[in-house]
């Protein structure tokens, strides 16, 4: 029998399966995709996040700044890609200026203290190219290559002793008195087998695989609202050295269409909110011309010539439009009485930034002290 069977090889998954490795658990991670981190994890802004806008006391907050310190120390032991360029989050208008303090307010809250405030002036002298009053820069934001830290994740579980099995899709799960017995198609190939904990970290496919569950209450499986997110990609020379936010829409679902630069020194735009009923990842066209305002709010010299299609994520969104804000979910034994089975939903932005310490936070609930 084996100790954990991991359903999904995204960051998250990997994160836990390594956790659980590294404490001596035999850890299987089943993965439906043909290779690990195809999914949600590889359609995002690659951006390790401050810790900022969350409520106070929330999953989100708490584990962004854990996750943040963790990820940075892991990167730096493993020469793994990533740079703490620092984010400007701005204001274009007198009234933005007083939602500048609130945010900084909010970030105090969380154990976020290192936020310096910028003026007109100084903005001028960082990013010429900038429309801004003033802003708020975050020297602890930074960019990362998720595809560099998922290779690295895997490497570590397999050299503890943990397996990766791609292909492989979950048809029904059955709890029992020694633990799960779990049905799946490896390379088309039926295949069964028990193991005494699950931990479910499918992303987009978590509450299709909870449904599956034979024994877990259907009570606990919330909904999920696809969200997607377009990225435009800006060529050429790029116009800015710092990570570049607008200020956070009120009841929009994102912070907001921003500028992030990767590892490579590409610019790129996004993403955007679009609730949508299907996974569909092709960049929309009648996207890009909202997009534009938004940017152009902060960028006026934007030259459209050098804006083109990049790509697109989808979020697996709790709220529906207009909803208030939603936590992660990571539920266990102590809401859906089943023993030994970890639940995640909702795990969106920042989970990249949140991984290791969500790792942590599962390791915890299937193995307390």
């Amino acid at each position: 029998m084996i100790d954990v069977c991991v359903v999904g090889a995204g960051v998250i998954g990997l994160a836990i399966a390594r956790e659980l490795a590294i404490s001596g658990k035999d850890v299987l991670v089943l993965e439906q995709g043909p290779r690990f981190g195809e999914g949600v994890s590889s359609r995002n802004s690659e951006v390790i996040h401050a810790g900022i806008y969350y409520p106070a006391g929330s999953l989100k907050a708490e584990l962004c700044v854990r996750g943040k310190s963790l990820l940075y120390d892991y990167c730096a032991s493993r020469g793994i890609g990533h740079d703490r360029i620092g984010k400007l989050i701005v204001a274009t208008t007198d009234a933005e200026e007083q939602q500048l303090q609130d945010i900084k307010r909010q970030a105090a809250d969380n154990g976020v203290n290192d936020l310096i405030e910028v003026s007109r002036h100084r903005l001028q002298e960082m990013e010429p190219a900038l429309n801004a009053n003033m802003a708020l820069f975050s020297p602890s934001t930074g960019i990362i290559s998720a595809s560099d830290l998922m290779t690295s994740l895997l490497a570590d579980l397999e050299s503890c002793g943990g397996t990766l099995a791609t292909r492989s899709s979950v048809s029904a799960v059955r709890y029992g008195t020694l633990g799960f017995t779990v049905r799946c198609d490896i390379e088309n190939e039926p295949y069964e087998f028990e193991c005494e904990r699950l931990v479910n970290a499918a992303g987009l496919g978590a509450q299709q695989l909870a449904t599956s569950i034979e024994g877990l209450s259907q009570e606990f499986v919330p909904p999920l609202f696809l969200c997607k997110g377009n990225y435009f990609a800006y060529q050429g020379r790029p116009p800015f050295s710092h990570l570049i936010y607008p200020l956070p829409e009120s009841g929009v679902a994102g912070l907001g269409v921003h500028a992030t630069i990767d590892l490579g020194g590409q610019v790129k735009f996004g993403p955007d909110v679009e609730y949508v009923e299907t996974e569909d990842y092709t960049v929309s066209d009648d996207r890009l011309d909202q997009g534009i305002r938004a940017i152009r709010k902060y960028f006026p010299a934007l030259n459209l010539d050098r804006l083109v299609a990049g790509y697109a994520g989808i979020r697996p969104k709790l709220q529906s439009p207009g909803d208030p804000f939603c936590d992660f979910v990571i539920q266990s034994e102590d809401v859906h009485q089943v023993p030994g089975l970890v639940n995640l939903f909702g795990i969106e932005s920042p989970g990249l930034t949140s991984s290791m310490a969500i790792a942590e936070t599962v390791a915890a609930r299937l193995y307390p002290l």
